[in-house]
């Protein structure tokens, strides 16, 4: 008898209310452990592996790859069952019993009686270590039944009641058609069975009476037309990017200050690191130099590493630096953060550098390292751009943003001379940071780049 378990999505964040489903491990039919990764999901920050707390065989799974399920909704059913059952099938049937003994005369002279005719015996159950044991001789194994894929099954089937065929869609979708006014007895749909997808509500929502276009014949060897639209659904970590920015601009008075700084000694000090034992296993750019002369201009102006209390109507000054690093990856923005970066000495905070790029390039940032960030740099110089206006983090107060180093006319040392330059811009929250606050900073951070030696004074 089947005894199914409804695993349930987790909130694997603070404050997670949805998760895209990425890639399953498993398939209906399958037999599964505890602990045993089953989905990838993609929430609002990272790609999460979720294990299963169950032992037994996957007997449906509720939502396919690229679908958004709400936390709280059942993702994969379990029967705990068939695990027994399985084990039971599994065991096999002892060997025969061999003969008695009898002795050769009496097996062989026909007149002799031994005793009473007694029938075959009973076969009796061999005690085994799970179940009530097996019939003795040879073992056959029950045929597995098939389980019907569920992937993208639905609540029911179509059945006739009164006339009227039931509507075929999965809860997410009732509801998403709820809140957009969506009648789903006047959709068509597209899914399995006939069952309305996410898709089809939002087609029938942007189903707006539009004048028709007719392209001009192709001509004979002419490449085949592209669609003019292309519609790609906000979700994962583009949807949380997208609302935080949109709640940190709207909350926050941004206000962003410039400065171009030589960086000459800096491309130079990066050469000479290059080459040292202590920087061999891992990379050296003159990103390791801006985190550290940002870090040494916070510990020299503490309010610049601080955030807005609006509930408590405070500002809530941090001793300690989380330095966010903006990466982009094929998932989006995202701003993992280096934990307690004031404690690292050059040769660690340039192993936590590379460290945080290949885990971000490779989506395995974790939850941990993407929350609790203090202030952030955005290295916009990969991209061959100078400067920019960038937006806080929310919950941030600052963040600097490094362009592209290339070489300009300078003057030094009275003369005009070709020199490595570079922009900094700094954007700050103007409740908690003035203009002369910001400046001092920038400069800082300026002054440690046109010469790294001051860094090693200041620090």
């Amino acid at each position: 008898m089947a005894e199914l378990k409804q695993f349930k999505l987790p909130d694997v964040g603070e404050g997670l209310t949805e998760a895209e489903i990425v890639k399953w491990h498993v398939r209906p039919g399958d037999t599964v452990e505890v602990n045993q990764t089953i989905v990838e999901i993609e929430t609002a920050k990272a790609i999460v592996e979720l294990p299963c707390p169950f032992e037994g065989v996957v007997a449906e799974l509720h939502a396919a790859e690229g679908e958004t399920v709400d936390v709280g909704v059942p993702i994969i059913s379990v029967d705990v069952a068939r695990t027994l059952a399985l084990q039971e099938d599994l065991v096999p049937a002892p060997a025969p019993a061999p003969a008695e003994d009898v002795p050769h005369s009496l097996a062989t002279d026909p007149g002799t009686h031994v005793g009473p005719t007694v029938g075959p015996e009973e076969p009796k159950r061999q005690p085994v270590l799970v179940g009530y044991g097996v019939k003795p001789g040879a073992t056959k194994r029950r045929p597995r039944k098939q389980t019907r894929v569920a992937v993208e099954g639905v609540e029911g089937q179509a059945t006739a009641t009164a006339g009227r065929v039931a509507t075929l869609a999965k809860p997410p979708v009732r509801k998403l058609a709820k809140d957009l006014g969506v009648d789903l007895t006047g959709i068509s749909g597209s899914g399995p069975q006939g069952s309305i997808t996410r898709d089809d509500v939002q087609s029938a929502v942007r189903a707006v009476p539009a004048p028709a276009f007719t392209p001009a014949p192709a001509r004979a060897g002419a490449p085949e037309q592209t669609a003019r639209e292309e519609r790609i659904p906000i979700r994962g970590v583009r949807k949380h990017t997208a609302k935080a920015m949109t709640r940190s601009a709207f909350t926050a008075p941004h206000v962003t200050e410039f400065l171009q700084v030589d960086a000459t000694e800096t491309m130079t000090a990066v050469r000479r690191l290059r080459g040292l034992p202590e920087f061999a296993e891992v990379k050296v750019s003159p990103l390791l130099l801006v985190a550290k002369a940002l870090l040494v201009a916070v510990a020299r102006h503490p309010m610049i590493n601080s955030s807005w209390d609006e509930e408590a109507q405070e500002i809530v000054v941090k001793h300690y630096v989380n330095l966010g690093i903006a990466a982009a990856t094929e998932r989006g923005l995202i701003v993992p953060n280096i934990k307690d970066a004031q404690e690292l000495s050059l040769p660690e905070l340039a192993r936590a550098l590379t460290s945080l790029g290949e885990t971000a390039r490779a989506g395995k940032t974790s939850l941990e390292s993407m929350t609790g960030g203090t202030i952030t740099i955005t290295n916009v110089g990969v991209f061959g751009v100078d400067a920019g206006t960038p937006i806080l983090s929310p919950g941030e107060t600052a963040i600097l943003a490094f362009g592209q180093i290339r070489e300009l006319p300078w003057v030094y040392e009275g003369q005009l001379a070709i020199r490595q330059v570079t922009t900094l811009s700094l954007s700050f929250d103007h409740r908690i940071v003035d203009g002369e606050l910001g400046s001092a900073v920038l400069r800082d951070v300026g002054a440690g780049l046109e010469d790294p030696l001051r860094l090693l004074a200041w620090s």
